[in-house]
């Protein structure tokens, strides 16, 4: 039933009465497409692995104790220039396996995190146990391999861990591998430079 007046004409509510029922396929359409989303999401690899790697003129002794020992760190780190007022403190062994390194930062880049290391094998590999507390929280194996070549070293970093489902969404959304690994090759070089300074001095 409809009123008019003058040249205006109003509804009764039951046309409006079906407006919620149109609403239903809309939201069905969207429940489906996040249910969609959620099932890509799941499908993507558990874990990740992420590495770089460079020939450096230095020795393998030389570039394995950049590494080794954190205190050696803010001279090749791509992270320690973010914010060089960082708190950092040197637990455990002062080199090594069992050495700790922690920081914490008010910069959300460098954010808070602890550093330990499992294996070290003199010239030849290390192993870190790498854990980030801000601003989210994960643990991650960093591992760095040297090897002896051409006079020099091929020094291999490389970064793995596995992935929850809020890693998995973020890694369709950033490309992890590109964005690490620019850092990486920018680690690799200074710390290059930073072996090779100390070679001479030595």
């Amino acid at each position: 039933m409809a009123t008019k007046i003058g040249t205006l004409e109003f509804k009764d509510s039951g046309a409006i009465l079906k407006q919620p029922t149109m609403l239903l396929p809309i939201l069905g359409i969207i429940a489906i497409l996040i249910g969609l989303l959620v099932a890509v999401v799941a499908t993507r690899p558990a874990t990740f692995r992420i590495e770089r790697s460079l020939q450096m003129t230095a020795a393998p002794a030389a570039v394995f104790n950049q590494v080794n020992d954190f205190h050696n760190w803010d001279d090749w780190s791509p992270w320690a220039k973010i914010d060089p007022s960082m708190a950092q403190t040197y637990e455990g062994e002062s080199s090594g396996k069992g050495a700790i390194y922690t920081w914490n930062s008010k910069n959300p880049k460098a954010g808070e995190g602890r550093m330990e290391i499992l294996e070290s094998t003199p010239t030849q590999s290390i192993v870190i146990k790498l854990q980030f507390i801000k601003p989210f929280a994960a643990t991650n194996s960093s591992e760095f391999f040297f090897t002896p070549s051409n006079g020099g070293t091929q020094v291999l970093w490389a970064l793995s861990g596995a992935r929850d489902f809020k890693g998995k969404a973020f890694g369709m959304l950033m490309d992890m591998d590109k964005l690490i690994g620019a850092d990486f090759e920018k680690g690799l070089a200074a710390m290059s430079a930073a072996a090779e300074a100390d070679a001479k001095v030595d």
